[in-house]
């Protein structure tokens, strides 16, 4: 079976999908189940882009074409990249919310002749494991460093650290560790949990016991960061003075209503706020947040499929719309533009995105509403985790 897939692929490579008139995307993602949000942001982010910039690349007809993946599949994703690129002929793939599933499907893209464009998977090793690869969203190394410098400054100096157990908790927890003991600061325990985890009271327990005077915490956005933090503050660990430090998946703007009052001053450190005061962002915002119906459901994940396919448009330009995966990735190594987050670059030799880091703080504005407010720019910050993941 394996090898019938694979000489499918290689015939789809060699065949007519070269000379499409129609440019087919395949998007795979969490469209359903507890991570749904994030799926309809990777689709928000691509109606944006798609009502900002039309359709058409020269002649070609851009088609985006979507596959769900509820929670971290990797036999599942690459069972759908296959049928894509098998069946419908798509001839770039992109999305990926978890690292798994893009990890999954990068031994099939030499012999498919198929990019793949990462809207948030956010490992730093992926970008490795083929060199059809780019980037576009972040990595938690480079989310990750620069609130172990805050977290020094904050005049903290021991943090237990807490983190999913999987790729991008693996490296979130490494490159805080890195960061804090380079500022002098020391971890005294490490914890890791397992995705599924839910309950967090014995967790917050730990993080008491530990003598910690603050904690760092990484897990992926959703409904597993909104407990975590409720948790804290209902544990007693923010009445304790236990300082919580983490990048921003802990305060996506769609989960900060749900923790309201009990979030305000929480500092977490990311790529991207929805409150980014420029031109570009506040087109993008309005573009968004009317593709998605509620912009108050509007969060990260849109601006990685948005930047994700502005990428993709430049390949399909630069190969005239004919299927040469080498080709489209070269183009854009180097490529840089000015996104909604700011300035951005993809890097030529790692084919990961270069861009500023912020650290925010949630703020409430006049109107009630709570936002992460930007107070400091780290910038033009690539990934320090690369070097770790060769």
């Amino acid at each position: 079976m394996k090898r019938f897939v694979l000489a499918a692929i290689a015939a789809v490579a060699l065949g007519g999908a070269a000379y499409a008139d129609t440019i087919k995307v395949g998007v795979i993602g969490p469209f359903s189940g507890p991570f749904a949000l994030q799926g309809k942001n990777f689709k928000a982010g691509i109606d944006a882009y798609m009502a900002m910039n039309g359709k058409k690349v020269g002649k070609d007809e851009v088609e985006v074409i979507y596959r769900d993946v509820p929670q971290a599949d990797p036999a599942q994703s690459k069972a759908l990249a296959q049928e894509l690129v098998v069946k419908e002929k798509v001839q770039y793939l992109a999305g990926f919310y978890f690292t798994p599933d893009a990890m999954a499907v990068t031994p099939i893209l030499k012999q498919a002749n198929v990019p793949m464009v990462i809207f948030n998977a956010a490992t730093s090793a992926i970008v490795t494991k083929s060199p059809l690869v780019v980037r576009t969203s972040f990595t938690t190394w480079q989310t990750s460093t620069p609130i172990a410098k805050v977290a020094s400054d904050a005049g903290v100096k021991k943090v237990i650290s807490v983190v999913s157990d999987y790729g991008p908790g693996v490296d979130a927890e490494n490159a805080f560790k890195a960061g804090f003991e380079k500022q002098g600061g020391q971890v005294v325990q490490a914890i890791r949990m397992p995705l599924s985890t839910n309950d967090f009271s014995p967790i917050m327990q730990r993080i008491k016991d530990s003598g910690a005077q603050g904690v760092f915490a990484f897990l992926p956005s959703g409904p597993t960061t909104l407990g975590f933090v409720k948790a804290y503050n209902e544990n007693g660990l923010k009445s304790a003075g236990i300082k919580l430090f983490a990048p921003g998946d802990l305060t996506q703007e769609s989960d900060l209503p749900a923790l309201g009052d009990a979030a305000l001053g929480m500092q977490t450190t990311f790529h991207y706020a929805i409150s980014h005061d420029s031109a570009e962002n506040k087109a993008f915002v309005a573009a968004a947040g009317k593709a998605i119906g509620n912009p108050a459901e509007l969060t990260f994940p849109a601006v990685g499929a948005f930047d994700g396919m502005h990428v993709i448009y430049k390949m399909i330009e630069a190969t005239g719309g004919k299927q040469d995966a080498q080709k489209a990735v070269d183009a854009v190594k180097g490529l840089s533009w000015v996104s909604p987050r700011g300035p951005v670059a993809i890097d030529p030799e790692s084919r990961h995105i270069t861009q500023n880091i912020y650290l925010r703080e949630v703020a409430k504005g006049s109107d009630g509403k709570y936002y992460n407010k930007e107070i400091q720019t780290f910038e033009k910050q690539g990934d320090p985790g690369l070097a770790a993941a060769k």
